[in-house]
C-alpha cells in the first residue's frame, strides 16, 4: 500500500512538471516503475479523475483536479483573502512582480501574487516552482530569522551548491552564503541578482504571525524583475515598500485564523435571539481584531 501510495503522488509530480501530455514510456522513466507497473498506476489515477489520457495520441497529462483542491484548500484556509490586496498595492507601488510566500510543514511555498509590470519587459515565473532557499530572496530572508546552525541545516538538506540551470551568480561557497546571510540581517532585506535565474533580480523580508518582530515568522514578501530594472540603486526604496507591505500583513494574518474559525462556527441555538442572529454580528461580518 506504501509502495502504491508512493508511485501515484511521484506520477502526480511527475505529470505536474509537464505543460502537454506525455508517454507512458517517459513517465516509467521517470518514476523508475516497469511501464507495465506504471500502466495500472495510471489507470487508477485515471479511474479517480487525477489523469486524463488523450483519445488521438493517447498520451496522459494530469487533469484539473489537482488546481481545483489547492484552490479550495487556500480558500478554506482564507489564506490569499486576507494578503491579496496588500500584495496588489505594492505591485501598483513597484511596478514589478509580487509575491507572497508561507511558511508550510518546515518549507516556504508560493501562495500569492500580483503582476505590477507595465506591458513590455516582464517577469512572470511558474508559481509551482521550488524556492531554492540559499538562492531566492525569499528563501534568505526566511532563513536570516532563524539561527545560523538551523539556516545551515535547511540549506544542506536541500542540496546547497549542487543545483544545475541556476543564473550565473549562483553561490556554491557556504562562507560566501553565511556571509549573505549576515547582511541580510544586518540590512533588514533579502536580495538575489542573477542567482536563482539569469536576469532576474529579487529583493524580499519576512511577515510575521501578529505584527511584531519578537513574533514568530510566518512567511516572506518579496518584489522581482529583470536585473536591468531593479538595479542596486533601486534597493533601499523596493525594501522600504516590502517592509511596508510586510508590517500590513503581518498586523492582519491573526485574521486568517479568526476568520476561518468564524466560517466553520456552527450556530448556537439560543430561544432568546431573533431569527438570523447570530454571536452579535451581521451575516458576513469579520470579528474584530480587538
Amino acid at each position: 500500500m506504501v509502495a502504491a501510495i508512493d508511485r501515484s503522488i511521484s506520477m502526480i509530480e511527475v505529470l505536474a512538471a509537464e505543460a502537454e501530455p506525455i508517454d507512458l514510456s517517459d513517465i516509467a522513466a521517470q518514476v523508475d516503475l516497469p511501464a507495465s507497473a506504471a500502466h495500472r498506476t495510471i489507470v487508477t489515477l485515471i479511474e479517480r479523475g487525477w489523469v486524463i489520457q488523450d483519445s488521438a495520441t493517447q498520451k496522459y497529462s494530469l487533469s484539473l483536479r489537482m488546481g481545483m483542491l489547492a484552490f479550495r484548500n487556500l480558500d478554506v484556509r482564507f489564506v490569499p483573502d486576507v494578503a491579496q490586496a496588500v500584495l496588489r498595492k505594492l505591485a501598483d507601488k513597484t511596478w514589478e512582480y509580487c509575491r507572497l510566500a508561507v511558511i508550510d510543514d518546515g518549507k516556504l511555498m508560493w501562495i500569492s501574487r500580483a503582476q505590477g509590470a507595465r506591458p513590455g519587459l516582464r517577469y512572470d515565473p511558474d508559481m509551482g516552482a521550488e524556492i531554492v532557499l540559499h538562492a531566492t530572496a525569499n528563501g534568505k530572508a526566511w532563513l536570516s530569522t532563524m539561527p545560523e546552525a538551523e539556516a545551515m541545516r535547511l540549506v544542506f538538506a536541500e542540496g546547497f551548491g549542487t543545483r544545475t540551470n541556476m543564473g550565473p551568480n549562483y553561490v556554491t561557497d557556504i562562507d560566501t552564503f553565511r556571509q549573505q546571510l549576515a547582511q541580510t540581517r544586518t540590512q533588514g532585506f533579502a536580495t538575489v541578482v542573477d542567482e536563482a535565474e539569469m536576469g532576474t533580480t529579487a529583493i524580499a523580508v519576512p511577515f510575521y504571525s501578529d505584527g511584531g518582530e519578537g513574533a514568530q515568522v510566518a512567511g516572506t514578501i518579496s518584489v522581482a524583475g529583470p536585473s536591468l530594472r531593479i538595479k542596486p540603486s533601486r534597493f533601499g526604496e523596493v525594501s522600504q515598500d516590502l517592509n511596508e507591505a510586510a508590517r500590513e500583513i503581518s498586523a492582519i494574518w491573526p485574521l486568517r485564523i479568526r476568520q476561518r474559525d468564524f466560517s466553520m462556527r456552527k450556530p448556537v441555538s439560543d430561544t432568546s435571539r431573533e431569527p438570523g442572529e447570530a454571536d452579535g454580528l451581521e451575516q458576513g461580518e469579520i470579528p474584530s481584531l480587538g
